[in-house]
């Protein structure tokens, strides 16, 4: 296997890690270790961790529940990043803990915008002579 990341994506050494990362920081969250009154005051989902070819950033993309107040649940992450890094250290066990970075997950904006975009009218009306001319 390459040492670093080939085109084809991550390797499965690199998805393994992550997801283990995404439960233990997940866990991490829903237990409020981090004594944050802006974490405590909400549900934050981990759909997904990236991990580097090195293992030695993640990057973890959360998303409170509804997708309110993203912008003071990531400032209220980072701020809390050492204690979070400290636990996972702690419950994985890797050579080294990795750092870790907080990005929001928009991949339920994505979906939501494909969906209104196959739903519109125009979409409907060209889908309806699709299935006239079979």
């Amino acid at each position: 296997m390459a040492k670093h990341q080939s085109a084809s994506g991550p390797s499965q050494r690199m998805l393994r890690v992550g997801e283990v990362v995404r439960h233990v920081v997940a866990d991490i969250l829903s237990r409020g270790v981090a004594n944050d009154p802006v974490l405590d005051g909400h549900v934050i989902t981990v759909p997904e961790v990236r991990m580097s070819p090195d293992l030695k950033l993640a990057t973890v993309f959360v998303m409170p529940l509804g997708g309110k107040d993203m912008a003071p649940v990531l400032a209220a992450l980072d701020k809390q990043r050492k204690i979070i890094r400290t636990e996972l250290a702690h419950k994985v066990n890797l050579r080294f803990a990795p750092d870790i970075r907080f990005l929001a997950d928009e991949s339920f904006e994505k979906s939501s915008r494909i969906d209104a975009l196959l739903s519109s009218p125009a979409v409907q009306r060209d889908l309806a002579v699709l299935d006239d001319d079979e």
